[in-house]
Formats: structure tokens, C-alpha cells, sequence
């Protein structure tokens, strides 16, 4: 179940080259062209899904599975102090490629030279108050 236009879909097919870092029955590892860190990985299902909302879930559990495994990798073999899983659902949340798939980022502290990346978020305090009706909001 792959889409022929689909970038991350000729990477599964072997049709497109990526320096695959981990394989299975359901996903597929490989190193991000466009790294935001040294060792930035994407985990893919290798059934077609566009996004969250459409993947399966044991397509997901395996994603997740394999996210984990390769954030083990990364701060294990490459001595990351941390890690960032990142998912964009849509073009508003900057997913760019439509074929789900999670951003596994290594993260070095104090080590520019290794990543300089800064997220966009900066948390501040909420409004009790508005985060409570978010929250109705959201469940119905």
C-alpha cells in the first residue's frame, strides 16, 4: 500500500536512496536529508498514511515503538543528552511531506556545533480559566 508520488513511499520501495537506519515489518528509519541535529531520524509505517488522523493504529504503536528504539540509539551511540519526537499533522503544524512520520532529533546540550535547533514554542503560563474550557471544548 504505497503512493507512487509519495517521497517517503519511493524511500520504502527502495526507489528513492536514504541511509536506512532501522527496518521492519511495519516501519522504516532513515536519516533526514535536512537534519535539524546531528543524527535527526524519521520513522515511518511503510503502508501509506497521510497524516495522525488517517494511520492505523498498530501502524502508529509501531511507529512509536520504532521512534523509541532509535532515540535509544541516538543517545546511546551518539551520546545525545536528550531527544525530540516531533509530528506535524497538516500544513498549519509544518508538515511538509504527506506520508506520516515521526522526527526522531537528538539533542546535545551545549554543543552548537551539533544543534543550534530552536523550537518555536516557548512556553508561558496559561489562563486557568480559558485552559479549562479548551479542555470541555475538546471532550464535548
Amino acid at each position: 500500500m504505497t503512493d507512487q508520488d509519495c517521497l517517503f513511499c519511493g524511500i520504502i520501495t527502495g526507489d528513492v536512496p536514504a541511509a536506512r537506519v532501522h527496518e521492519d515489518d511495519r516501519t522504516v528509519a532513515f536519516m533526514d536529508i535536512q537534519p535539524a541535529t546531528r543524527g535527526h531520524a524519521l520513522v515511518v509505517p511503510r503502508a501509506h498514511a497521510a497524516d495522525l488522523l488517517e494511520i492505523g493504529v498498530q501502524d502508529l504503536a509501531a511507529c512509536a515503538a520504532t521512534a523509541q528504539r532509535v532515540a535509544g540509539l541516538a543517545m546511546s551511540n551518539l551520546g545525545a543528552d536528550g531527544v525530540n519526537l516531533i509530528n506535524a499533522c497538516g500544513a498549519a503544524a509544518w508538515q511538509s511531506v504527506f506520508h506520516f512520520h515521526i522526527h526522531v532529533v537528538p539533542r546535545y546540550a551545549g554543543d552548537p556545533a551539533r544543534d543550534d535547533l530552536q523550537l518555536p514554542w516557548r512556553p508561558t503560563p496559561g489562563d486557568p480559566d480559558e485552559i479549562a474550557a479548551a479542555a470541555r471544548d475538546l471532550v464535548g
